[in-house]
């Protein structure tokens, strides 16, 4: 999981309730899971959706709150207990903590406050950000043009990182018409993107894990839809909603795009930590590079999250030169993954990942190293960007006829 807390919430008062809900859903740190109007239907809501903490307002009736939170305490230890109030009494506070509460928080209750209250729940319960805290990675892998394996290495770079039992991983295919990251994992899937977005609006962790399917790698997967007017329902807002709901439930979020770079497209770029570019080492591949470079820059942030990745790196016919190609682009290669068109064959038609059907191969080996730098460069600019930001935009308007350095 993510350091997003999941929350539920019960408040006999409507208004109080109402209140703390806008007061949550403004939170980016948090989701919350559920919210519940009855204190004797709480404990279901909690053994439901196990959420990391829960809140309870006690003004309806104390005395029952505070026994609600005496039992949630012994039969849900792991859900941190927060209680709410608009009474400051010591006693109520006392027998408050006694029941087991892990804080206490006095309505009307300001952000600062409940924001304050969440962030200990979270160290306690993630460790401090030095004790690695972790936010979820989300992996935009996007392709220069088709058919360079963009889904392929999607594909094989998820099943690497669910290898490591740290981390849980999902699959969101994005080639909304052509998408076939099913069939790379051979899955025939139960649900597909366009259920979900159609049932975005009741949407709950809880409900989107038991719409995605588990592979044997460890990796979930959401596909593309089954048929092409599915397509149409799903918009940039909807998978905006998605992705949040996916940033919430895992530790990374491996997105597998179209390559119209569509609206749909777009809106998960911008919700990426990272952009792995896959591209090849022949013209049409770097002048798209190029071109699409050059259109990240219009989007503040955007083009310092791109990695370029080549892809059949070692193909003898007509490849331009790794040197040549870096001096065109201005700025490094993030990682080569090398030429073997027999073991990837093998791999999309018996619908195995790399690290199964060839652990051995120096192209596994590859994604086992591409994956492995992702996550360990996540937050810090490699030494070429660095050296070539300042001339980035000259580079690329020289390679692309018809505009001006």
């Amino acid at each position: 999981m993510s350091n997003v807390l999941r929350i539920a919430l019960v408040d006999p008062d409507d208004g109080t309730r109402e209140a703390l809900k806008a007061m949550l859903l403004g939170m980016d740190t948090v989701w919350l899971e559920a919210d519940c109007s009855r204190y004797e239907f709480f404990p279901d809501v909690i053994e439901q959706t196990a959420p990391d903490v829960g809140v309870v307002s006690l003004d309806s009736d104390p005395e029952r709150a505070i026994d609600l939170i005496g039992r949630l305490c012994s039969e849900a230890p792991d859900t941190a207990i927060l209680a709410a109030s608009q009474d400051t009494d010591g006693q109520l506070i006392l027998k408050t903590m006694r029941a087991g509460a892990r804080e206490f928080l006095t309505l009307p209750v300001s952000a600062d406050d409940l924001s304050g209250a969440l962030q200990r729940v979270s160290q306690q319960k993630f460790g401090s950000a030095e004790g690695g805290a972790r936010n979820c990675e989300v992996i935009a892998v996007a392709g220069a043009t088709g058919g360079v394996g963009t889904t392929s290495a999607a594909v094989n770079i998820g099943c690497v990182l669910a290898a490591d039992s740290r981390n849980s991983v999902a699959l969101l295919d994005l080639d909304l018409a052509l998408g076939d990251a099913d069939v790379f994992l051979d899955s025939i899937p139960d649900y597909t993107l366009a259920d979900v977005v159609q049932n975005v609006s009741r949407l709950d962790i809880q409900l989107l894990k038991r719409s995605l399917t588990k592979h044997s790698s460890g990796l979930y997967l959401l596909p593309r839809p089954v048929e092409l007017h599915d397509t149409g329902s799903i918009t940039d807002e909807s998978i905006r909603k998605v992705i949040g709901l996916l940033k919430a439930s895992f530790t990374h979020l491996i997105i597998d795009l179209s390559k119209t770079y569509s609206a749909v497209d777009m809106a998960a770029i911008e919700n990426a930590t990272r952009v792995v570019l896959v591209t090849q080492l022949d013209l049409p591949c770097l002048r798209n590079v190029v071109r699409l470079m050059m259109s990240f820059e219009e989007i503040e942030g955007l083009q310092s999250k791109v990695e370029i990745v080549v892809n059949r790196a070692g193909l003898d016919s007509g490849q331009i030169s790794l040197k040549k190609a870096k001096e065109t682009l201005g700025r490094e290669v993030f990682a080569l993954l090398p030429n073997d068109y027999r073991t990837m064959v093998e791999v999309r038609n018996n619908g195995v990942p790399l690290i199964v059907q060839a652990p051995k191969a120096a192209i596994t080996q590859a994604i086992k190293d591409l994956a492995n730098k992702l996550e360990g460069e996540s937050d810090e600019p490699t030494e070429v960007e660095d050296d070539a930001s300042k001339a980035a935009d000259s580079k690329w308007k020289k390679f692309w006829p018809g505009t001006k350095a």
